[in-house]
């Protein structure tokens, strides 16, 4: 404490002033100079007693944020006293629940990317090992004809398959870091939905699915046209893939004060019970999942809503079909 620069010139001021005050009081009287004396060493005494207790309440806090720095965060070190120190002590507190909850949430995003990388190593190891199996069997130089050309097609499936996965991710991952600007514009909902079933036309052809769609014109919404459209071509997708051949796609809107509602059904196979609260998670396949399926073309659509001031549920029974509901909420300009 004593080699303290500020302590030194405090203690040096006061026994400066003291000594003055003693000096004065010699020419009054020897009780004058005695009283003087005795009351600047009292003072002198308490000023050091108290600086002394300042330091030892620092100490504790340096070590209380060592332990801090050491990565524990159970210690409190609040307490219900007035003053200085005080407020410092619940300061630090308040700095150090911070703290902890950031600690928690970067476990929580470390073990969330580790298991997103695992997921994806699995996902792009199954068609990176059919193309290297096709591509060792298109080497082959008494390959017929036929098989070349059906591997080939193969090839070409799986890599269209992995161009799709890694486009998708990629998008994922800029909505996740929030480096994706959605534009908030107005939208006619059926141009909406006419622009997301332009990139189904085929495999609804081949099905011989029915679409039917009942939307006012002059529905609209606040939104990005883009971003959106690939919502709903990814829910409209997972339509088509559950619905039988003949089967029906049901799409309506629906406006009110709140919100504008756009609903997706078809008579599909359905979802099954207990998948129903994952089928929003990334990498999640339920038990009707396709082989193709990869689990990530719903998350992505809930990711795009939710971003975008809305809300997204699934209703559904096993071999009843199912039923999407989009909720787009109503913003102020």
């Amino acid at each position: 404490m004593l080699r303290n620069k500020e302590v030194q010139a405090h203690l040096l001021t006061m026994c400066v002033i003291s000594l003055v005050a003693i000096a004065a009081a010699a020419f009054f009287s020897v009780a004058a100079t005695l009283l003087i004396t005795i009351v600047s060493i009292l003072l002198i005494s308490i000023s050091l007693l108290f600086t002394k207790k300042r330091y030892r309440e620092i100490e504790k806090l340096s070590g209380y944020l060592r332990q801090i720095h050491s990565g524990d965060y159970t210690l409190d070190v609040r307490d219900n006293v007035e003053g200085e120190l005080s407020i410092l002590k619940n300061e630090i507190y308040k700095v150090t629940i911070m703290l902890s909850e950031q600690r928690v949430l970067l476990q929580k995003d470390k073990i969330q990317l580790t298991n997103a990388i695992s997921d994806i190593s699995h996902q792009l190891k199954t068609p990176l090992t059919s193309m290297m199996m096709m591509s060792d069997l298109l080497s082959t130089p008494d390959l017929p004809a036929e098989k070349r050309m059906e591997f080939t097609r193969n090839l070409r499936n799986q890599l269209e398959r992995l161009e799709w996965l890694v486009s998708s991710l990629l998008k994922l991952s800029k909505i996740d870091a929030g480096t994706t600007q959605f534009k908030n514009e107005p939208i006619l909902v059926e141009k909406l939905v006419q622009k997301a079933l332009e990139n189904l036309l085929i495999p609804i052809e081949i099905k011989d699915q029915t679409v039917s769609i009942s939307c006012e014109k002059s529905i609209t919404i606040l939104g990005d046209f883009h971003w959106t459209a690939e919502a709903l071509i990814n829910i409209l997708k997972n339509c088509v893939e559950h619905t039988p051949v003949g089967g029906t796609i049901t799409i309506s809107c629906n406006d009110n004060v709140l919100f504008t509602e756009i609903s997706i059904t078809d008579t599909g196979i359905g979802i099954a019970k207990e998948d129903l609260p994952n089928i929003f998670k990334r990498f999640y396949k339920g038990k009707n999942a396709s082989k193709e399926s990869v689990g990530i073309g719903l998350a992505m659509a809930h990711r795009i809503i939710t971003s975008q001031n809305g809300d997204i549920e699934v209703k559904s029974k096993k071999g009843e079909g199912t039923s999407f509901r989009i909720k787009f909420y109503k913003q102020v300009i």
